[in-house]
């Protein structure tokens, strides 16, 4: 498998990265362990998940999907060395949403307890923080990382603005600076993260993870009408991208998928590897089927004309 370089972190993943979101949610305990375990027999290695997943399910506290990952890791087949582990600090657990150092700092011992790990590879600001300056939160992740319990730091929803303040903060502060992007990003949803913000990450050399690669499910094509998503987890968002535009984009990506014989999840997320500046998209699997069909698309080669084809569609 094909290893991608992960901005300046040191890090190397390969070219998708699995959503541990419907772990503890639309996915049970055995079957994200069955899911982790065909991911990395597949030969990808890298796990993204957050403290706050999944609070929203009823009966559920948040730190679910990081528990199930941490027992996953103490039985895995799976050295902790070959999996790069990703996971966020911010959301609101009852606090509110905050970047203050006393609750980074709080809030890693519990990541790293529910993970059962001594580290985590990838530690990113899940929101911003007006409240809170750069210098405060970069300099908690400076503490940890000289303590070995991090080794890299990124943020996710940044807009192009923001991240400059925060590698101005840093640079001015002697500070380490966000390595890391993760940004929504998908064939639909393109407006937030194309320009200024996917300039300043390849000038920047910052790698860029991006989520809701495939708009929710959206982008697999299950979803065609408003009766597809009655009763389903993520019916609210999805009902969201059944317009012109989506309907258009969906008409693409069957185009594509007759010619290929690659189904449009797999070409969606082809898609996003061949667009400048992304480094790996983000998928969720909630059955090993889905999970075959992730491993698919980080080898698919989607042609020029379909590039284009796609990229007028979603414009």
């Amino acid at each position: 498998m094909e290893m991608r370089r992960l901005g300046k972190t040191g890090l190397s993943v390969a070219p998708i990265v699995i959503g541990g979101n419907v772990f503890g949610w639309t996915a049970d305990e055995k079957t994200s362990f069955a899911i982790l375990d065909a991911f990395f027999d597949a030969g990808l290695n890298t796990i993204d998940t957050a403290d706050v997943y999944s609070a929203w399910v009823p009966g559920n506290k948040g730190g679910d999907s990081e528990e199930i990952i941490g027992r996953w890791l103490r039985q895995a087949r799976v050295s902790r060395d070959k999996a790069v582990i990703v996971t966020k600090v911010g959301s609101d657990m009852g606090q509110g949403k905050t970047l203050k150092e006393t609750y980074i700092l709080k809030a890693v011992e519990d990541s790293l307890r529910r993970l059962q790990t001594d580290y985590i590879d990838l530690y990113l600001s899940h929101w911003p923080d007006a409240d809170t300056p750069h210098e405060e939160t970069l300099g908690a992740y400076a503490k940890l990382k000289q303590q070995g319990k991090i080794r890299a730091i990124g943020c996710s929803n940044y807009d192009a603005k923001l991240l400059q303040a925060s590698f101005d903060a840093a640079e001015k502060a002697g500070l380490p600076r966000y390595d890391v992007l993760q940004p929504e990003y998908n064939l639909y949803e393109r407006a937030s993260f194309e320009g200024p913000l996917a300039e300043l990450c390849i000038a920047q050399d910052i790698g860029v993870i991006t989520y809701f690669s495939l708009a929710a499910g959206f982008l697999t094509g299950k979803y065609r009408s408003k009766a597809d998503t009655e009763g389903r987890a993520r019916e609210g968002r999805v009902s969201n991208y059944l317009d012109a535009k989506g309907l258009r984009i969906l008409a693409a990506l069957d185009k594509v998928s007759t010619e290929t014989g690659a189904s449009p999840a797999e070409i969606s997320l082809a898609w996003l590897l061949r667009k400048k500046g992304v480094t790996a998209p983000i998928a969720s699997a909630t059955s090993l089927s889905q999970l075959e069909s992730l491993v698919k698309s980080a080898t698919l080669a989607l042609s020029d004309d379909a590039m284009a084809l796609l990229d007028e569609a979603g414009g």
